[in-house]
Protein backbone atom coordinates (compact mmCIF):
# COMPACT_ATOMS: atom_id res chain seq x y z
CA UNK A 1 0.00 0.00 0.00
CA UNK A 2 -0.25 2.29 -1.97
CA UNK A 3 -0.73 0.17 -5.10
CA UNK A 4 -1.30 0.98 -8.76
CA UNK A 5 -4.67 2.78 -8.38
CA UNK A 6 -3.41 4.99 -5.55
CA UNK A 7 -0.18 5.85 -7.36
CA UNK A 8 -2.10 6.57 -10.57
CA UNK A 9 -4.36 8.91 -8.61
CA UNK A 10 -1.31 10.79 -7.32
CA UNK A 11 0.15 10.85 -10.85
CA UNK A 12 -2.98 12.51 -12.19
CA UNK A 13 -2.75 15.14 -9.47
CA UNK A 14 0.89 15.79 -10.32
CA UNK A 15 0.04 16.04 -14.00
CA UNK A 16 -2.53 18.71 -13.22
CA UNK A 17 -0.60 20.73 -10.64
CA UNK A 18 3.15 20.09 -10.99
CA UNK A 19 3.80 19.70 -14.72
CA UNK A 20 5.07 23.02 -16.10
CA UNK A 21 6.15 24.26 -12.67
CA UNK A 22 9.76 25.12 -11.95
CA UNK A 23 11.30 23.78 -8.76
CA UNK A 24 13.02 26.83 -7.34
CA UNK A 25 14.53 25.35 -4.20
CA UNK A 26 14.64 21.99 -2.38
CA UNK A 27 15.04 20.97 1.24
CA UNK A 28 15.81 17.44 2.42
CA UNK A 29 15.13 16.64 6.06
CA UNK A 30 15.75 12.90 6.24
CA UNK A 31 18.63 11.21 4.43
CA UNK A 32 16.92 7.82 4.38
CA UNK A 33 14.54 8.97 1.63
CA UNK A 34 17.53 9.74 -0.62
CA UNK A 35 19.55 6.69 0.36
CA UNK A 36 20.36 5.71 -3.24
CA UNK A 37 22.26 8.98 -3.71
CA UNK A 38 22.47 11.86 -1.20
CA UNK A 39 20.62 15.02 -0.13
CA UNK A 40 23.11 17.06 -2.12
CA UNK A 41 22.46 15.05 -5.28
CA UNK A 42 18.70 15.44 -4.98
CA UNK A 43 18.94 19.18 -4.32
CA UNK A 44 21.32 19.71 -7.24
CA UNK A 45 19.28 17.50 -9.55
CA UNK A 46 15.98 19.26 -8.88
CA UNK A 47 16.84 22.92 -8.19
CA UNK A 48 16.05 25.16 -11.15
CA UNK A 49 14.45 22.40 -13.22
CA UNK A 50 10.94 22.30 -14.66
CA UNK A 51 8.73 19.21 -14.51
CA UNK A 52 7.71 18.38 -18.09
CA UNK A 53 5.53 15.27 -17.59
CA UNK A 54 4.02 12.99 -14.96
CA UNK A 55 4.31 9.28 -15.71
CA UNK A 56 3.94 6.01 -13.83
CA UNK A 57 5.27 2.47 -14.13
CA UNK A 58 3.74 0.08 -11.65
CA UNK A 59 4.01 1.71 -8.24
CA UNK A 60 6.73 4.18 -9.32
CA UNK A 61 6.06 7.84 -10.14
CA UNK A 62 8.37 9.11 -12.90
CA UNK A 63 8.61 12.88 -13.50
CA UNK A 64 10.81 13.85 -16.47
CA UNK A 65 12.62 17.19 -16.04
CA UNK A 66 13.73 19.74 -18.62
CA UNK A 67 17.32 18.92 -17.63
CA UNK A 68 16.97 15.50 -19.27
CA UNK A 69 16.96 13.71 -15.92
CA UNK A 70 13.90 12.14 -14.29
CA UNK A 71 12.65 12.37 -10.71
CA UNK A 72 11.44 9.05 -9.30
CA UNK A 73 9.13 8.95 -6.29
CA UNK A 74 8.27 5.63 -4.65
CA UNK A 75 5.63 5.85 -1.91
CA UNK A 76 6.12 2.30 -0.61
CA UNK A 77 4.16 1.72 2.64
CA UNK A 78 3.26 5.17 3.93
CA UNK A 79 4.56 7.81 1.53
CA UNK A 80 2.47 10.79 0.49
CA UNK A 81 2.98 13.55 -2.05
CA UNK A 82 1.08 16.68 -1.00
CA UNK A 83 0.66 20.09 -2.57
CA UNK A 84 0.27 23.06 -0.22
CA UNK A 85 0.32 26.83 -0.14
CA UNK A 86 3.68 28.39 0.58
CA UNK A 87 4.39 28.60 4.28
CA UNK A 88 1.61 26.19 5.28
CA UNK A 89 2.13 24.15 8.44
CA UNK A 90 3.82 20.90 7.47
CA UNK A 91 2.76 17.52 8.85
CA UNK A 92 5.23 15.45 10.85
CA UNK A 93 7.63 13.34 8.77
CA UNK A 94 7.85 15.83 5.89
CA UNK A 95 11.21 14.75 4.49
CA UNK A 96 11.45 16.59 1.16
CA UNK A 97 10.10 20.07 0.39
CA UNK A 98 10.09 21.45 -3.18
CA UNK A 99 9.44 25.19 -3.44
CA UNK A 100 7.66 25.94 -6.73
CA UNK A 101 7.75 29.03 -8.90
CA UNK A 102 4.10 29.91 -8.23
CA UNK A 103 4.72 30.13 -4.48
CA UNK A 104 3.25 26.72 -3.64
CA UNK A 105 5.14 23.79 -2.14
CA UNK A 106 5.23 20.07 -2.94
CA UNK A 107 6.00 17.81 0.03
CA UNK A 108 7.11 14.22 0.31
CA UNK A 109 5.80 12.91 3.63
CA UNK A 110 6.62 9.42 4.88
CA UNK A 111 6.17 8.34 8.52
CA UNK A 112 7.80 4.94 8.02
CA UNK A 113 10.59 6.28 5.76
CA UNK A 114 10.53 3.31 3.38
CA UNK A 115 9.78 5.61 0.43
CA UNK A 116 12.30 7.28 -1.85
CA UNK A 117 12.88 10.37 -3.97
CA UNK A 118 15.65 10.09 -6.55
CA UNK A 119 16.88 11.99 -9.60
CA UNK A 120 18.35 9.68 -12.24
CA UNK A 121 19.46 9.54 -15.86
CA UNK A 122 16.74 7.65 -17.78
CA UNK A 123 19.35 6.40 -20.25
CA UNK A 124 21.05 4.63 -17.34
CA UNK A 125 17.96 3.37 -15.55
CA UNK A 126 19.22 -0.23 -15.63
CA UNK A 127 22.29 0.86 -13.64
CA UNK A 128 20.89 3.65 -11.46
CA UNK A 129 17.41 2.18 -10.76
CA UNK A 130 17.38 -1.56 -11.55
CA UNK A 131 13.94 -2.14 -9.90
CA UNK A 132 12.35 0.22 -12.44
CA UNK A 133 14.24 -1.29 -15.37
CA UNK A 134 13.11 -4.78 -14.35
CA UNK A 135 9.40 -4.03 -14.05
CA UNK A 136 6.96 -6.23 -15.94
CA UNK A 137 4.04 -5.00 -18.00
CA UNK A 138 1.87 -2.25 -16.50
CA UNK A 139 -1.74 -3.37 -17.11
CA UNK A 140 -3.09 0.20 -17.18
CA UNK A 141 -0.28 2.37 -18.55
CA UNK A 142 0.70 -0.08 -21.31
CA UNK A 143 -0.92 -2.47 -23.73
CA UNK A 144 -2.07 -5.55 -21.81
CA UNK A 145 -4.13 -7.89 -23.95
CA UNK A 146 -5.68 -11.23 -23.05
CA UNK A 147 -3.00 -12.91 -25.13
CA UNK A 148 -0.32 -11.29 -22.95
CA UNK A 149 -1.86 -12.75 -19.80
CA UNK A 150 -2.28 -16.15 -21.46
CA UNK A 151 1.45 -16.21 -22.22
CA UNK A 152 2.24 -15.35 -18.60
CA UNK A 153 -0.11 -18.02 -17.24
CA UNK A 154 1.19 -20.72 -19.59
CA UNK A 155 4.82 -20.00 -18.75
CA UNK A 156 4.69 -21.02 -15.09
CA UNK A 157 3.20 -23.34 -12.49
CA UNK A 158 3.47 -20.78 -9.68
CA UNK A 159 0.51 -20.09 -7.42
CA UNK A 160 -1.67 -17.27 -8.70
CA UNK A 161 -1.35 -14.86 -5.76
CA UNK A 162 2.50 -14.74 -5.76
CA UNK A 163 2.40 -14.50 -9.55
CA UNK A 164 0.17 -11.41 -9.44
CA UNK A 165 2.41 -9.85 -6.78
CA UNK A 166 5.61 -10.35 -8.81
CA UNK A 167 6.46 -6.85 -10.05
CA UNK A 168 8.75 -8.26 -12.72
CA UNK A 169 5.76 -10.04 -14.26
CA UNK A 170 2.88 -7.56 -13.83
CA UNK A 171 3.76 -4.17 -12.36
CA UNK A 172 1.56 -2.39 -9.85
CA UNK A 173 -0.65 -5.04 -8.26
CA UNK A 174 -0.21 -5.44 -4.50
CA UNK A 175 -1.89 -7.36 -1.72
CA UNK A 176 -5.25 -5.55 -1.73
CA UNK A 177 -5.96 -5.72 -5.42
CA UNK A 178 -4.54 -9.23 -5.89
CA UNK A 179 -7.13 -10.49 -3.39
CA UNK A 180 -9.95 -8.55 -5.03
CA UNK A 181 -8.93 -9.62 -8.55
CA UNK A 182 -8.73 -13.30 -7.66
CA UNK A 183 -12.09 -13.15 -5.93
CA UNK A 184 -13.72 -11.53 -8.95
CA UNK A 185 -12.08 -14.21 -11.13
CA UNK A 186 -13.39 -17.00 -8.85
CA UNK A 187 -9.85 -18.38 -8.50
CA UNK A 188 -8.12 -19.59 -5.34
CA UNK A 189 -4.99 -17.61 -4.46
CA UNK A 190 -2.98 -20.83 -4.04
CA UNK A 191 -4.11 -22.37 -7.31
CA UNK A 192 -1.32 -23.26 -9.71
CA UNK A 193 -1.24 -21.19 -12.88
CA UNK A 194 -0.71 -24.39 -14.86
CA UNK A 195 -4.27 -25.49 -13.98
CA UNK A 196 -5.94 -22.28 -15.22
CA UNK A 197 -7.71 -22.77 -18.56
CA UNK A 198 -8.43 -20.17 -21.24
CA UNK A 199 -11.87 -19.29 -19.89
CA UNK A 200 -10.53 -18.66 -16.38
CA UNK A 201 -7.60 -16.69 -17.83
CA UNK A 202 -10.08 -14.45 -19.62
CA UNK A 203 -11.96 -13.89 -16.35
CA UNK A 204 -8.69 -13.01 -14.66
CA UNK A 205 -7.74 -10.54 -17.39
CA UNK A 206 -11.14 -8.87 -17.22
CA UNK A 207 -10.91 -8.62 -13.43
CA UNK A 208 -7.44 -7.06 -13.53
CA UNK A 209 -8.50 -4.32 -15.92
CA UNK A 210 -11.94 -3.69 -14.41
CA UNK A 211 -10.92 -3.59 -10.75
CA UNK A 212 -7.85 -1.43 -11.27
CA UNK A 213 -9.78 0.97 -13.51
CA UNK A 214 -12.73 1.16 -11.11
CA UNK A 215 -10.40 1.84 -8.18
CA UNK A 216 -8.64 4.64 -10.07
CA UNK A 217 -11.98 6.28 -10.86
CA UNK A 218 -12.73 6.73 -7.14
CA UNK A 219 -9.22 7.69 -6.05
CA UNK A 220 -8.03 4.28 -4.84
CA UNK A 221 -8.42 2.71 -1.40
CA UNK A 222 -7.78 4.52 1.89
CA UNK A 223 -7.63 2.02 4.75
CA UNK A 224 -8.19 2.58 8.45
CA UNK A 225 -4.70 4.00 8.97
CA UNK A 226 -5.59 6.80 6.49
CA UNK A 227 -1.96 6.92 5.35
CA UNK A 228 -2.85 7.03 1.67
CA UNK A 229 -4.33 10.30 0.38
CA UNK A 230 -4.14 12.10 -2.94
CA UNK A 231 -2.16 15.24 -3.76
CA UNK A 232 -4.74 17.43 -1.99
CA UNK A 233 -4.96 15.21 1.09
CA UNK A 234 -8.27 13.61 0.07
CA UNK A 235 -9.04 9.94 0.74
CA UNK A 236 -10.06 7.38 -1.85
CA UNK A 237 -13.26 5.35 -1.51
CA UNK A 238 -12.67 2.02 -3.26
CA UNK A 239 -12.33 0.36 0.15
CA UNK A 240 -16.14 0.56 0.27
CA UNK A 241 -16.22 -1.87 -2.67
CA UNK A 242 -13.78 -4.44 -1.27
CA UNK A 243 -15.39 -7.88 -1.39
CA UNK A 244 -12.74 -9.82 0.54
CA UNK A 245 -9.78 -7.71 1.61
CA UNK A 246 -9.96 -6.88 5.32
CA UNK A 247 -13.19 -8.85 5.77
CA UNK A 248 -11.85 -12.02 7.40
CA UNK A 249 -14.52 -13.89 9.37
CA UNK A 250 -17.40 -12.12 7.62
CA UNK A 251 -19.99 -13.69 5.32
CA UNK A 252 -19.04 -13.52 1.63
CA UNK A 253 -20.86 -10.67 -0.08
CA UNK A 254 -20.70 -12.45 -3.42
CA UNK A 255 -22.16 -15.89 -2.76
CA UNK A 256 -23.77 -15.32 0.65
CA UNK A 257 -22.76 -18.84 1.71
CA UNK A 258 -19.03 -18.82 2.35
CA UNK A 259 -17.03 -17.04 5.02
CA UNK A 260 -14.01 -14.91 4.17
CA UNK A 261 -10.83 -16.69 5.17
CA UNK A 262 -7.53 -15.08 6.03
CA UNK A 263 -4.33 -17.03 5.52
CA UNK A 264 -0.73 -15.86 5.81
CA UNK A 265 2.08 -16.95 3.51
CA UNK A 266 5.51 -15.37 3.32
CA UNK A 267 4.39 -12.69 5.76
CA UNK A 268 1.58 -11.59 3.44
CA UNK A 269 -2.08 -11.93 4.36
CA UNK A 270 -4.55 -13.31 1.84
CA UNK A 271 -8.35 -12.97 1.96
CA UNK A 272 -10.60 -15.27 -0.03
CA UNK A 273 -13.86 -17.23 -0.06
CA UNK A 274 -13.64 -21.01 -0.07
CA UNK A 275 -17.04 -21.30 -1.74
CA UNK A 276 -16.66 -18.73 -4.55
CA UNK A 277 -13.04 -19.41 -5.41
CA UNK A 278 -11.74 -22.74 -6.69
Amino acid sequence: MPELPEVETVRRGLEQHLVGRQIVRVEVGRERVVRRTSPEALIAGLSGTTVVAAQRRGKYLLLPLDSGDTMMIHLRMSGQVLLAAGGAARPPHTHVVMYLDDGSEAWFVDPRTFGEVVVFDPDRVDVELPPVAQLGVDPIAESFERADLRRIIRSTSRALKPLLLDQQVIAGIGNIYADEILHRSRLRPDRSASTVDSRATNRLHEAIIDILTSAIEVGGSTLGDAQYVDLMGESGSYQDDHRVYGRAGERCLTCGRGWIRRTVSGGRSTHWCGVCQS
